[in-house]
């Protein structure tokens, strides 16, 4: 039973994430100062993320791809802990 909460958890934090970084790379087209309670928000809980990224792969001709490399590590890895957990669990 556990397991199922920490899976259904892992799977909620992950979606979270992902939202917020596809917002934050909207936001960048249109608001690009970021200044705003929501702008900052999204900043503090994306950056963490992004920042490792982007030391590894430099924006190439002025385009950042950090945020769909991140999506798609969050991805891989919340689905590989989701199906070990209710392995586990089973």
């Amino acid at each position: 039973m556990i397991f199922y909460v920490f899976a259904n958890f892992i799977s909620i934090l992950a979606t979270t994430l992902t939202f917020a970084i596809i917002i934050r790379a909207l936001m960048s087209w249109f608001a690009p100062t970021g200044a705003g309670a929501a702008s900052r928000f999204l900043l503090d809980i994306t950056e963490p993320v992004l920042a490792p990224i982007r030391r590894v792969l430099p924006p190439v001709g002025g385009w950042d791809f950090s945020p769909i490399l991140a999506i798609v590590v969050i991805q891989v890895v919340s689905q590989l802990l989701v199906q070990s957990l209710l392995h586990t669990g089973a």
